[in-house]
């Protein structure tokens, strides 16, 4: 009789105890999930786990476009354009279809000079370079916020030293100087070497070709606002000197015009849009395939 009693309350046990495992095996689950680990994805017994805590996900996003559902199919798509192709040191590339083209190396009928004249700068086998006259010369149309692409070789022979070598700029909004310089194994001031904005930021690196090469300049700018005679949001550049990185979205700290020698301008109100300008300073620089594209502020 006692061994049936104790074998009844054996029998309990085990099955009190399967029923508490399996109850903290439904809890476990659950918790699991919470977590965020996931199976069946890859090999083993733990492919595809996330461990960590839970984190609350985003469901909207909202900007410019409008307040829209994570991956919303409804949602505006960019606009389709062609890209543009490479250059080569032998032949120009081309333009993405929405760019502004300031020069294909036909003409220059986007260029005056800087008193609205016809410029006398002369264009030959695809390029254009300084005219007898010389002088700067700007576009006709004015622009903004901009990606701007422009190629130049440095003249050759390699004449002169430091700022009398290959000497030129290009100035965004007629205002602030991009440094255009001869900077292959030629020294002078780091913040007026090729790439440099002038008198402002040394570029990250010098990535000069040697004279006579084709270099290229891509430009991402955005223009300063004022208010007044205060500058509220200063103006930035993203600079890339034959594909390197050289300024990284830097905010420029004031003008870039000369002065004297170790002066430079400080910020001066002006319009939202002005022309682009080439600067011309003594040097036979060549230039080919310009191109502009607008950005928004």
């Amino acid at each position: 009789m006692m061994r049936s009693i104790l074998l009844s309350i054996a029998i309990v046990g085990l099955v009190a105890f399967t029923g508490y495992a399996a109850q903290e095996s439904d809890n476990v689950a659950p918790q699991a999930t919470r977590r965020g680990m996931r199976t069946g994805r890859g090999n083993g017994a733990n492919a595809g786990m996330r461990r960590g805590p839970a984190r609350q996900g985003t469901q909207y996003v909202e900007n410019e476009d409008g307040r829209w559902l994570v991956h919303d199919v409804n949602r505006p798509a960019p606009p389709i354009i062609t890209p543009g192709t490479a250059s080569t040191q032998e032949k120009a590339g081309t333009a993405p279809s929405d760019a502004v083209v300031l020069f294909d190396g036909k003409d220059l009928s986007n260029w005056v000079s800087m008193n609205g004249n016809p410029t006398d700068w002369v264009v030959k086998d695809g390029y254009f370079t300084p005219g007898n006259r010389g002088g700067d010369i700007k576009t006709k149309e004015s622009f903004g916020s901009c990606q701007l692409h422009l190629e130049f070789a440095s003249p050759v022979p390699a004449v002169g030293t430091s700022q009398g070598r290959g000497n030129s700029g290009v100035f965004i909004m007629s205002t602030y100087e991009v440094q255009i310089l001869d900077s292959y194994e030629n020294k002078t001031y780091p913040d007026g070497q090729c790439g440099a904005l002038y008198g402002r930021r040394v570029p990250l690196v010098n990535a000069s070709r040697p004279p006579d090469q084709w270099q290229t300049f891509d430009i991402i700018y955005h223009r300063p606002i004022f208010d007044g005679d205060e500058v509220t949001r200063k103006a930035t550049f993203t600079v890339l000197h034959n594909g390197v990185l050289i300024q990284d979205h830097v905010a420029l700290t004031g003008g870039t015009g000369w002065i004297n020698e170790h002066t430079i301008t400080n910020y001066e109100p002006h319009a939202d849009k002005l022309p682009l300008q080439i600067q011309y300073h003594n040097n036979p620089v060549k230039f080919r395939n310009i191109w502009i594209r607008e950005l928004k502020d």
